[in-house]
């Protein structure tokens, strides 16, 4: 995974600091909104302290098709289970690799694969078992391996970000400890950066040595109104940049481009269908329609995935 990051440009040393993103609208109003805030001599001049940028993950920094890839982890955990363990349709569909029947299950019939796959062994297992996966689990669609559908122009806003001196945080929906295996490789984001959701932990000792251990139960869902709860919890500030691609992110950019000073939201449009996917209004994953109707009226902008990017995914 750490050859990925080497793919981006060091935004210090080019001319352009986002090579992969179209000239266009949204390129140049990330580039000014950055330039403001940086500017000592600016009226919307931002001390590094405050600079503060958070982004969604799934279908934001990497693709969610077929599925998001923390619910592929699970199914290939489930297809490993014992056929008497099978005792619901959710599990039934996930050993069957049945994304679509699994989807139609709803919340709960996730949560159910979620908890089967997670749970049950300690914090450290279950990341180093991600960690497995990783390496050696490939797309259903691209066969490429996971780290790889990581989208190259928010490698590029990322680090172009931390360059002038934004703190860069992850506030997902998906799995705390699942993310945390991959942010700081794939990213360049460190463990403590990022807020997600999480299951209960349990403090155990045992022979002598004490584990934490993953229980079914969930402790916090960090999507729609959560995500700005977390982020005041686990960050003590509102952030100026936010970044996201569905209607779970809505009120995570309304809360940041409220405040009083200077602020920026971001969606991710996913509008192409021939390098990526298009798709927003409709469907079990990414729906974007609150955001379509209403971000425009709030000053937010978009980055049209066919017309802003010119690049979808990172050089291999």
């Amino acid at each position: 995974m750490t050859a990925i990051i080497a793919t981006v440009v060091a935004t210090s040393l080019a001319a352009d600091p986002l090579p992969s993103w179209n000239s266009g609208e949204t390129k140049s109003a990330i580039i000014a909104f950055v330039d403001a805030v940086t500017d000592p001599e600016s009226k919307k001049y931002v001390t590094p302290d405050d600079r503060i940028a958070v982004f969604d993950n799934d279908g934001t920094l990497w693709t969610e098709q077929p599925g998001y890839f923390q619910i592929l982890f699970a199914i290939d955990q489930v297809k490993k289970m014992d056929a008497s363990e099978l005792t619901s349709d959710a599990l039934k569909a996930a050993a069957a690799g049945d994304i679509g029947a699994l989807l139609a299950t709803g919340k709960e019939g996730l949560l159910e694969v979620l908890a089967a796959a997670h749970t049950g062994m300690s914090v450290a297992d279950f990341k180093s078992s991600v960690a497995q996966w990783l390496d050696e689990a490939s797309h259903p669609t691209t066969g490429r391996p996971y780290t790889e559908m990581i989208y190259q122009p928010m490698l590029e806003l990322l680090s172009y970000l931390r360059d002038e001196d934004f703190a860069t945080y992850i506030v997902s929906g998906g799995g705390i400890d699942f993310i945390r295996v991959l942010s700081e490789d794939a990213y360049n984001i460190p463990v403590n950066q990022v807020i997600g959701s999480s299951l209960v932990s349990e403090y155990v000792v045992g022979d002598g040595a004490p584990v934490l251990m993953k229980k079914p139960d969930l402790f916090y869902n960090d999507d729609k109104a959560g995500k700005p709860v977390a982020i005041n919890h686990h960050i003590g500030k509102r952030p100026i940049f936010a970044g996201g691609n569905s209607d779970g992110d809505f009120q995570m950019l309304e809360w940041t481009t409220s405040g009083e000073g200077p602020s920026f939201g971001l969606l991710v449009h996913h509008t192409d269908a021939d390098r990526e996917w298009a798709y927003d209004r409709e469907g079990h994953i990414g729906v974007l329609n609150r955001g379509l109707d209403e971000g425009p009226g709030l000053g937010w902008h978009f980055a049209d995935m066919a017309q802003d990017w010119a690049e979808i995914w990172p050089e291999e």
